[in-house]
């Protein structure tokens, strides 16, 4: 095994899976935001939710399709890179990629044609039943993937025979409680995203006083369901938090940068963790509160890093940082959606134009969190691929040499920059054109025998220009 090579592939793979999983985590919440607006546009008839509806598939249609090619390239380094992982976990990885496929893209691709082009086609009802339809397909997507990761975070129901992984027990594979803490955590994230993003999007168009209806009722709703919705998110997430106490020792005294054993124990709320001297340094501490946080109890011994083998403890740095990273936008949200909500309330929103740059430059905090939680998951997993039982050194092709990862990392580099430099401006050209069918302009229904006909929505520069 070339440490250079596993290295590259290291690099590679956490960089397209942070590149791919900011589709997902948008089109998530996207799409059971569009299953919102229609189900009120046909409960109400008010033009406006057709309006944002039309205007916000078009924007779900180009993160959808940049998800999908960049989660398609990205699966192929599991055969080029980690074919070890691969041959080893593939009786039980395997399956549930393919219970992915034949469940969330099933949906997603059958039902999304229908948004698209069958709108004046079908009954009001089966639209809308199409609509969730593909948000049940994207939120089942997010399932197959996180029952996947949390099997190689907490590998269980499985037997080793012959050098692979040989699932005994599907339900328990599936159906592990692990799962069901991670997986409504990465769903609520998703939401959010969402949220954030729409919200961002109003206050953006306040600021530029335009589309005004339209952007109330963006910013009303996103900040909306963010209040309600990060509450819940916290408390998963200190859920998350004790499975990984209890399942991941190693991992929760990285992310707590705790060296030693200690009891009570403090909690180490910013500090510049040293491993070459197991020791923290310029660290501010609350005493007691690290015994709450992990066990509930103001007595509890809370283990430290020493107690693990040197060659089993995860790097602290990351874990420490990328943790404290993600808590900190949660909260800066948190404060956001609330004191949002409660001028929204007051109808004060839109005079608080502080306020609204503050909203509009916070769409990128659901993503920096997302990020930053899974570097906290896993680099703090590491030096295991599947938890306990299978090295990342040990999973990593053994001919691969670092030419070939060094060849194979600038190629993804350049694929994953020319689909985001593309989608990204088409997006914003998306958003800098506003709200479509304003002033009784009617919407325009692409055609099935011109599927890129959808793109003709996208005004000309000119009327961008004038539309400012």
């Amino acid at each position: 095994m070339d440490p250079t090579a596993l290295l590259l592939s290291r690099l590679q793979f956490a960089f397209t899976i942070s590149f791919h999983i900011i589709f997902p985590a948008f089109t998530i919440g996207l799409a059971a935001w569009l299953t919102v607006l229609e189900a009120m546009h046909q409960y109400s008839g008010k033009p406006v939710y057709r309006t944002l509806f039309e205007f916000w598939l078009k924007i779900f249609g180009v993160a959808f399709g940049m998800g999908v090619v960049s989660g398609v390239v990205m699966a192929f380094q599991f055969g080029t890179n980690w074919s070890v992982l691969s041959k080893m976990s593939g009786p039980i990885q395997g399956p549930l990629l393919s219970y992915e496929t034949f469940t969330a893209f099933m949906l997603e691709a059958g039902f999304f044609g229908i948004l698209i082009f069958g709108r004046p086609r079908v009954p009001p009802w089966f639209y809308l039943f199409s609509t969730a339809m593909v948000a049940l397909g994207t939120t089942l997507s997010a399932f197959w993937i996180m029952v996947n990761n949390s099997w190689m975070q907490v590998p269980t129901g499985y037997v080793l025979q012959n050098g692979q992984f040989v699932p005994n027990d599907w339900a328990q594979i599936i159906f592990n409680r692990v799962v069901w803490v991670r997986f409504p955590h990465m769903l609520l994230a998703s939401y959010l995203t969402g949220a954030f993003c729409v919200a961002a999007t109003g206050a953006w168009y306040l600021l530029r006083r335009t589309y005004r209806a339209e952007a109330h009722v963006m910013l009303r709703m996103g900040l909306a369901l963010a209040a309600v919705l990060l509450p819940v998110q916290l408390f998963i997430g200190h859920l998350v938090g004790d499975y990984v106490h209890d399942y991941q020792p190693a991992k929760f005294a990285a992310i707590e940068a705790r060296w030693h054993d200690e009891q009570p124990a403090s909690e180490v709320l910013i500090a510049i963790p040293d491993s070459s001297t197991e020791s923290n340094k310029y660290a501010i501490s609350i005493p007691v509160l690290g015994s709450i946080i992990g066990s509930m109890s103001l007595t509890s011994k809370e283990v430290g890093l020493t107690s693990f083998a040197p060659q089993d403890r995860p790097p602290v740095a990351i874990p420490f940082f990328a943790f404290r990273v993600m808590v900190g936008c949660g909260f800066v949200m948190l404060g956001l959606a609330w004191f949002g909500t409660w001028l929204g309330l007051k109808h004060r929103l839109d005079r608080s134009r502080l306020l609204l740059w503050g909203i509009f430059l916070s769409f990128p905090l659901p993503w920096i969190a997302i990020l930053t939680g899974w570097y906290t998951a896993e680099v703090g997993r590491q030096p295991w691929t599947v938890y306990g039982v299978l090295r990342t050194a040990d999973a990593v092709t053994p001919s691969l040499t670092a030419a070939a990862a060094t060849a194979s990392l600038i190629l993804f580099v350049a694929v994953y920059a020319f689909i985001f430099s593309f989608g990204t401006y088409y997006i914003y050209r998306l958003l800098r054109a506003g709200p479509a069918g304003l002033g009784g302009k009617p919407l325009h229904v692409p055609v099935p025998n011109r599927p890129m006909s959808l793109a003709d929505q996208v005004p000309s520069h000119s009327y961008l220009e004038a539309g400012e």
